[in-house]
């Protein structure tokens, strides 16, 4: 694949990053906070991967793509990405998967606010630094 391939790869990442944010906010507004929990955690996974895209690399699970944006980006990266973002996707993949599975896990709207601010956090943070790199 060619560069164009994965500089196209990144927009269309990045853009669908945006859309689940929203999807998010649009959720914990109506009080679904679980799915805004879900939406959240998948928005921040589609700019990591976007992340990964603009070194041409990817990741097939979850697991997958938080190791390689712990290695390329936080252990070998420049400084930009701090292992705290780490643990905060970390943190947020947690929630998701709470949210999804357990049937007993219970949610506020406190937290899933906190999961959509960490996700715009996290999201502006990546476009910022794929911005500056071109």
């Amino acid at each position: 694949m060619d560069e164009k391939y994965y500089e196209e790869l990144v927009k269309i990442r990045l853009e669908r990053a945006r859309e689940l944010l929203e999807e998010s906010e649009a959720l914990v507004n109506k009080d679904s906070y679980k799915s805004a929990n879900n939406r959240a955690f998948y928005a921040i996974e589609k700019g990591i991967k976007a992340l990964l895209a603009s070194i041409k690399t990817d990741a097939e699970t979850h697991t997958g793509a938080e190791k390689m944006f712990n290695y390329h980006f936080i252990h070998n990266g420049n400084g930009i990405f701090t292992p705290d973002d780490y643990r905060l996707v970390r943190q947020t993949n947690q929630i998701r998967n709470a949210s999804d599975y357990d049937d007993f896990y219970i949610t506020s709207k406190e937290e899933a606010r906190r999961q959509v601010q960490n996700a715009r956090y996290l999201i502006d943070k990546i476009e910022k630094y794929l911005t500056e790199k071109t």
